[in-house]
């Protein structure tokens, strides 16, 4: 399977409501729920009326279009990084699913995927 590093640090943050401006970002991951509006976008382009931010993220997409009927793309991708104790944030379209990883831990992350076989992307 291969992987492209995407190059934009990211903050998950939770927004009281979603704004236009939201939609023309490079990348924006929107979720309503009845509980929360959350927003993942590139940190350097965070909305200022925020309820609560974790910056620091950045992230490696799954390359290709996956078909809804392929299991378990996601599952050995965070498995492998909880065994050594990488968080994730997981985020999924209707084309492919990404993984967000701590800065800090990125560079280990890619590490383990790679000895476990997966390629990456230029």
């Amino acid at each position: 399977m291969i992987l492209k590093r995407i190059p934009y640090d990211f903050s998950v943050c939770q927004v009281p409501d979603f704004t236009p401006e939201m939609l023309i970002l490079p990348f924006c991951f929107l979720a309503r729920t009845d509980e929360e509006n959350s927003l993942v976008c590139p940190t350097a382009a965070v909305p200022a009326d925020l309820l609560a931010r974790e910056d620091g993220w950045q992230a490696l997409r799954i390359e290709g279009v996956l078909d809804f009927s392929l299991v378990g793309i996601l599952a050995p991708i965070a498995s492998l990084l909880a065994e050594r104790r990488i968080p994730i944030f997981a985020v999924s379209t209707y084309n492919t699913d990404y993984v967000l990883v701590k800065a800090a831990r990125m560079a280990e992350a890619i590490e383990a995927l790679r000895s476990a076989g997966y390629t990456f992307e230029a």
